[in-house]
């Protein structure tokens, strides 16, 4: 099976050749510390657009694949805008607190703990500033009105400060590294949309473009298949060093980008040494990070406080997890797995719990019985009343057949 489908005049064969050229690619993320989701990033304003279509020499997406895995670019400075828009419900900030209860579950966190402060990249638009010195030398700043978040590894290291809350959280990169952190970079992106390519996949060179003042190739990425909730996926890429400036995807709903990121300004010379360097500011609250595990609540308090819609057990959701498959290729892959549970609480059972959450979705029936889609721009999910889920990068419609099917 080939791993990219291209339009150019690539055969199947010459295809499945740098099959480890691709694995390389995934390997060369442009290193930028600290949730490997997400999600990622931006849509990018007016600075980012192109200037001119540069005259480059021809090139087939074959050969800008490879080009993608070859380029081993260690050290670079820069900024990074970033735009997600999944469409996701405004729950009035619940979210935050949901994720800042789950970064601290005994609530004694630090607020410049990374994986609560960097789940803000999931929505909305940010500027980034990025750093890199090689696999040991990183550091990323997430700017804010009159404040600024960073993190910083160097060496065995890693530290993050919130200088709104004057707040530190220190760890070691083995604790505290690269898969801390959500996709930030264009590289970031472009390596998960190229891993995920393969035979049902349309791979093409769609002309050059300009990025950050500089000249690139734009790689464009689409489903053969219908149904998909992605509509083509596009990567600017540096003609000189083969290292992605920009990352946008659009869904197949049309509209404004899902994610799109891009740099503004980058220098691949070696950042001063200094970059990397941090001291905690007197006065800093400096938090270590726990190197076991959080303990997790006893079995009968789980119980208590679990809403009656949830699995009776946390083994009933372990192994509804456990037994989670894949149906469908490609694009069209949904995940589904059994919860053991009863469904989306409804009716004067689910009480003012089940009518807010049965705001969030849409009732659907089939032959699978009743269930609920809840949907973004991007992700689907259908949770049958008696507890199974589908999930995937699909259309509502996907989810119901699928659902269907496995009656």
């Amino acid at each position: 099976m080939a791993p990219y489908a291209s339009d150019d005049s690539t055969t199947a064969g010459e295809v499945d050749e740098p099959r480890s050229g691709r694995r390389k690619a995934a390997r060369y993320v442009v290193p930028v510390t600290v949730m490997g989701v997400a999600a990622a990033t931006i849509g990018l304003v007016p600075a980012l657009a192109d200037s001119g279509d540069p005259d480059l020499p021809k090139i087939t997406a074959q050969q800008l694949i490879e080009k993608i895995a070859k380029s081993d670019v260690q050290q670079l400075s820069g900024t990074v805008k970033i735009s997600t828009d999944l469409g996701l419900p405004d729950l009035g900030g619940l979210e935050s607190s949901l994720m800042s209860g789950a970064a601290s579950p005994d609530g004694g966190g630090s607020s410049a703990d990374p994986t609560a402060k960097l789940t803000e990249l999931a929505s909305g638009t940010h500027t980034l500033r990025v750093a890199a010195d090689g696999p040991d030398k990183q550091k990323l700043s997430l700017l804010e009105n009159a404040a600024e978040y960073s993190i910083v590894h160097n060496g065995k290291d890693v530290w993050a400060y919130d200088s709104k809350s004057n707040e530190v959280h220190h760890g070691t990169a083995s604790e505290s590294g690269k898969d801390q952190r959500p996709p930030a970079t264009p590289k970031d992106f472009a390596e998960e949309a190229l891993k995920a390519a393969d035979d049902t996949t349309s791979v093409t060179v769609d002309g050059t473009a300009q990025v950050a003042g500089r000249d690139a190739y734009k790689l464009l990425i689409k489903p053969k298949q219908s149904g998909s909730t992605v509509g083509a996926i596009t990567v600017a890429v540096d003609a000189k060093t083969g290292t992605p400036l920009k990352f946008t995807l659009t869904p197949a709903s049309g509209g404004s980008a899902v994610v799109d990121a891009g740099f503004t300004q980058v220098d691949f010379a070696k950042p001063a040494a200094s970059t990397f360097d941090f001291t905690p500011p007197k006065g800093a609250k400096v938090t270590e990070e726990k190197a076991s595990e959080p303990k997790a609540p006893g079995k009968a308090e789980a119980r208590e406080h679990a809403p009656k819609s949830l699995p009776k057990s946390e083994e009933d959701l372990g192994k509804g997890l456990d037994g989670m498959k894949t149906i469908g290729e490609g694009w069209n892959s949904i995940a589904t797995f059994d919860t053991g549970g009863e469904g989306v609480p409804s009716g004067e059972a689910g009480g003012d719990l089940g009518g807010f959450v049965n705001s969030l979705g849409d009732k659907v029936t089939g032959k699978f019985g009743s269930g609920t889609v809840f949907s973004t721009r991007l992700v689907n999910a259908l949770i049958t009343d008696d507890g199974k889920v589908y999930v995937g990068l699909v259309t509502k419609d996907a989810l119901v057949k699928a659902a269907d099917a496995g009656k």
